[in-house]
């Protein structure tokens, strides 16, 4: 007797599985409140009518909750795609609204790749009734998108990491990129960019979602994810969709060779189907109380934690598999190195919506799991339903966070805002504030990515343009965006902006560049800030996939001075492993101000510190900082003067800003007059 999975299929693997011993293909789906499921599929040439229909019998194709069936390849002759409808009982009791529709088409939530129809329609998707031939589909992959990896292995980089926040198609989509022409705006373009990146100095790229997203939702950064398995097929240059994977994995491989991690941004919060309102094409249709949490309230019966209209309810088990699945699939068939979750408070809200401080179970999930052990988990310990719990309240103990403290403080001090000289001593130390090294915790300051802009936000040469946001293209009557601590340097935007005014800008992005870099932590920036990139003072671009995103390249030989300091702080930071220790410096710091004592006054705007490094076999790190507008004689206190030299003073112009040890001159005094709004950094001289 032949074998029950061979005729009624396997609930064991979800999605489509092609099996080569059988000329078959075994589909399984999870809806647990579903009563009737059928699997269609469609030729290339025929998208509205379906050349084959299995009905799937609950009695022989349903296992608890996983729907399953095993269909021959014969059966369904030359089909390529293939989609699901769904039905089930009316929406009941406040917390069982189902949202069935037997005539909508959904995709696979496990496909590898989806595929959008020439005559794709968003609205109909967001009404009752059918949609054949404009809903996406599951791409059918008889065989397997085979790679050649080599010896390729993931990356994890420590003392030397560095953080390059990037979108794949704004980063090389401008004509003016210099990639070739079928490669911008694509993971080939992100491959022909690494001779760049490798020359700035960058150890991790971290790639806002690249996750497939809803071509005519209009959101651009992608944060709107449809399948957590497909790469987005507007980041590839080819249609087929073997190609598609490898273009992927050549990405990843190429990136590797560099010595380069890749990280990616992941959503597992929300989805793109949105609210009541939004269209179906997948979770609402295949089970909505499974998938979404809900409020049990009829006007507003969508939870929405995330901003996005909707919140996946990972405290459900069958969400938290859909997850975890997808992060093996990133991390074992694409040799992803880390993952950055987007809204990560949301992983931690159970059914009801409260937050579970301690042992959340998703999280618990994650990183229990022993095949992800050797990944990067990087967290946005915060939602969008006021959930924030950034430091040792995020219950990931081991993930570094996005330290939002760290952004708040060093925009604030660098502005010259009064009363934050304190702040930034927890902050360039590590942020111990937050994460506690203490018995109990035993946290560590690399754990906090440090940040001063991210894709929230202004840029940062924006951040020194603008007082004002200019988001009314956005679409929100300027309403939309975050609060950012800019200043324009005494002229608003890019008209009229006297060589003076210039000048400040660039010594405050050169002020935000090397705080950065001699903080302990992790850093991380966003692409372009290395040439002064402007978004024109949007501070919100998420839907404009235009040159207000696209990094303008000419910005690169404009400012070849902004690049040579930031590849050169970079190149310091590297060179100084004291800097980014895996624990806090403790006694090899000591803090001054201009005179021997930190002046913690409500007015102060100045301070200094030596950082010792004879415990990394390092040198000694001197380093003073005035953000009053007027310049401060800062006493040196360690050392005889010609013990010091000058690498760094941020106030002056190209190349004296930043020199090499061996170019820079001994000091020849014991007192230093930095200037307003500025960074003066002294090595001492090798014993």
């Amino acid at each position: 007797m032949d074998h029950w999975d061979k005729i009624e299929g396997s609930p064991v693997h979800l999605g489509a599985t092609w099996i080569p011993s059988e000329n078959a293909f075994n589909f399984a789906i999870y809806s647990k409140h579903a009563e009737h499921v059928s699997l269609l599929f469609f030729t290339e040439e025929n998208l509205k009518e379906p050349v084959f229909v299995f009905q799937l019998e609950p009695h022989r194709n349903k296992t608890a909750e996983i729907w399953h069936c095993r269909i021959s390849a014969v059966e369904i002759e030359h089909a390529k795609y293939y989609a699901y409808q769904i039905d089930g009982p009316p929406p009941k009791a406040p917390f069982e609204r189902h949202a069935f529709d037997p005539e909508k088409l959904l995709f696979d939530p496990y496909s590898r790749n989806i595929f959008f129809p020439p005559d794709f329609d968003r609205e109909i998707a967001s009404r009752p009734g059918p949609n054949m031939g404009r809903a996406p589909l599951s791409v059918l992959q008889s065989i397997e998108c085979v790679f050649n990896w080599e010896n390729d292995e993931p990356i994890h980089h420590t003392s030397d990491l560095i953080i390059y926040e990037m979108h794949v198609r704004g980063f090389t989509n401008r004509d003016n990129s210099g990639v070739s022409e079928d490669a911008q705006g694509t993971f080939a373009g992100v491959i022909e960019k690494i001779p760049y990146l490798k020359e700035l100095g960058i150890t991790a790229v971290e790639l806002m979602p690249v996750f497939q997203f809803d071509i005519q939702d209009g959101n651009y950064w992608g944060y709107m994810p449809l399948g957590f398995f497909a790469a987005h097929d507007g980041f590839c240059m080819s249609e087929e969709t073997c190609e598609r994977h490898i273009e992927f994995c050549e990405m990843v491989k190429a990136l590797h060779s560099a010595g380069i991690e890749v990280i990616l941004d992941v959503v597992y919060n929300h989805t793109g189907e949105g609210n009541e309102s939004g269209p179906t094409y997948c979770f609402k249709g295949i089970d909505n109380t499974t998938y979404y949490s809900l409020t049990g309230q009829p006007e507003s019966p969508f939870a929405n934690y995330s901003g996005a209209g909707n919140t996946l309810h990972t405290s459900n088990r069958a969400v938290r598999k859909l997850i975890v699945d997808s992060l093996h699939f990133w991390a074992k068939e694409m040799h992803v190195d880390g993952f950055r979750f987007d809204l990560a408070s949301i992983l931690t809200r159970k059914t009801d919506g409260s937050i579970e401080e301690t042992n959340p179970s998703t999280l618990g999930q994650i990183g229990s799991d022993t095949s992800l052990a050797d990944r990067r988990f990087i967290a946005e310990p915060w939602d969008a339903g006021g959930g924030f719990q950034l430091g040792s309240r995020f219950p990931g103990h081991r993930w570094m966070q996005w330290n939002a403290a760290y952004r708040d403080t060093l925009q604030q001090f660098v502005r010259g805002d009064e009363g934050h000289v304190a702040d930034l001593m927890t902050r360039i130390y590590g942020s111990s504030d937050l994460f506690p090294d203490d018995c109990m915790h035993a946290l560590r300051p690399y754990q906090s990515v440090n940040y001063i802009t991210s894709h929230d936000g202004f840029s940062l040469y924006d951040m020194v343009s603008y007082n004002e946001k200019r988001n009314w293209a956005n679409g929100h009557h300027n309403t939309d965006g975050t609060h950012d601590y800019s200043w324009n340097c005494g002229c608003e935007g890019e008209t009229d902006v006297s060589p003076e005014v210039m000048m400040l800008r660039k010594q405050q992005v050169k002020n935000f560049f090397c705080l950065l870099m001699i903080s302990n932590g992790s850093p991380m920036f966003r692409m372009g800030d290395e040439f002064l990139q402007t978004q024109g003072g949007n501070n919100n671009p998420y839907n404009q996939d235009n040159e207000t995103s696209w990094l303008d390249w000419s910005r690169l030989d404009t400012h070849r001075d902004m690049f040579r300091f930031v590849k050169r702080i970079i190149a310091f930071r590297k060179s100084h492993s004291s800097l980014c220790r895996s624990h806090f410096w403790r006694e090899d710091i000591h803090w001054y101000g201009m005179a021997r004592d930190v002046d913690l006054s409500t007015t102060s705007k100045a301070l200094a510190f030596c950082l010792r490094g004879a415990e990394e076999k390092d040198n000694d790190i001197y380093v003073m900082i005035n953000a009053a507008p007027t310049p401060g004689a800062f006493g040196i206190h360690e050392g005889t003067p010609s013990d010091w030299k000058r690498i760094v003073d941020t106030s002056l112009p190209s190349p004296q800003d930043i020199l090499e040890l061996e170019e820079a001159k001994p000091l020849s005094t014991a007192q230093y007059n930095v200037q307003g709004r500025s960074v003066v950094v002294l090595i001492r001289n090798p014993q």
